[in-house]
């Protein structure tokens, strides 16, 4: 967990005093790796933990709950004191001191309020990069700056700015939000819609032979579709649609998450598919306001073997201070 690396015999033993031989922590380590819980990448590397394994040491982390230095604890404190601050201050502070202490990436998913908005914009930044402007009923702005999706054309932004004006002004972020579910509905039963007709055409087939949620639709002659214009549009837009829909439904999936957890998260690796091909982890902890709602979470992102004996602790503390702050 220190190093990220493969450890061997040789190294455990030294740094027990020599108290165990090699051939014992060997012996020990073969019985750990029958049980699923260590292996090797390679025949002459030392053992790395499993999935199963990370698993079963942090959640005995959890179970025990490490504490913190008072220099730390101090340090979370002075960044979720109010002294005059917003809150949007606060929970600043308080991932910029986590971020610091954890020397991981650190996040917040903070309250909205309930303003209707007045007013979208889209502004091209760069070639990768879009700033979107958000004008609140309170006259309260937000500027955001947010890549380039691959499907935006640059002649296309004036008319995502009057086309979002038009059927989105006066509405809360809430309303919107259902807006677009409705809108990845639509999306849905036109992928429906496109798989059929080229399961009909011959052109593709269901994995499982029947289209069930499960299955994947396998295209049959790809060489051969760039003669048929009409179906390399519709399996482009078939993929694409499948692109939104996938990216849409992984974040709706962690902030759900997020706001039913009755206490801190863990997510190793691909027990969550944002992280599936990363490597990383990541720790939540939610924070409540008076009535003990819980409103937002705090955390960080790190690598797989972050030192989670520190950062458990760390995350649940700050989310604690945050919630006594809001009390």
């Amino acid at each position: 967990m220190e190093t990220g690396s493969p450890v061997g015999s040789a190294k455990i033993s030294q740094s027990r005093g020599g108290d165990y031989s090699s051939a014992t922590i060997r012996s020990i380590m073969a019985e750990l790796e029958n049980a699923g819980l260590l292996y090797q990448p390679h025949i002459s590397a030392g053992r790395i933990p499993t999935h199963a394994g990370l698993r079963l040491f942090v959640d005995g982390l959890m179970e025990m709950r490490g504490e913190l230095t008072k220099e730390e604890q101090l340090s979370i404190d002075d960044a979720a004191e109010a002294k005059g601050l917003s809150v949007s201050q606060v929970l600043d502070n308080a991932t910029h001191a986590l971020s610091g202490l954890s020397k991981c990436v650190s996040l917040v998913v903070s309250p909205t309020e309930e303003l209707t908005v007045n007013h979208i914009e889209f502004i091209e930044v760069g070639e990768q990069k879009l700033l979107v402007i958000l004008v609140f009923s309170n006259g309260h702005v937000e500027n955001r700056l947010i890549s380039k999706p691959d499907l935006v054309l640059s002649s296309s932004l004036q008319e995502a700015t009057n086309y979002m004006n038009h059927y989105y002004r006066g509405k809360s972020i809430t309303e919107i939000n259902t807006h677009l579910l409705q809108d990845l509905a639509q999306h849905s039963s036109k992928i429906d819609s496109l798989s059929s007709q080229l399961v009909a055409n011959g052109i593709a087939a269901w994995s499982d032979g029947k289209g069930g949620r499960d299955a994947s639709l396998i295209l049959h002659g790809q060489s051969n579709l760039l003669a048929d214009v009409k179906t390399k549009s519709d399996i482009d837009q078939l993929r694409n649609l499948f692109d939104v829909i996938e990216l849409r439904k992984q974040m709706q999936e962690l902030v759900e998450e997020v706001s039913s957890a009755q206490r801190l998260q863990i997510y190793i690796g691909s027990e969550h598919p944002l992280f599936e091909q990363t490597g990383c982890s990541m720790v939540l902890s939610p924070y409540r306001d008076i009535k003990h709602n819980i409103i937002g979470a705090i955390g960080v992102i790190g690598p797989r073997h972050m030192n989670y004996a520190k950062i458990i602790p760390m995350v649940d503390y700050t989310s604690e201070a945050i919630s006594r702050f809001l009390e």
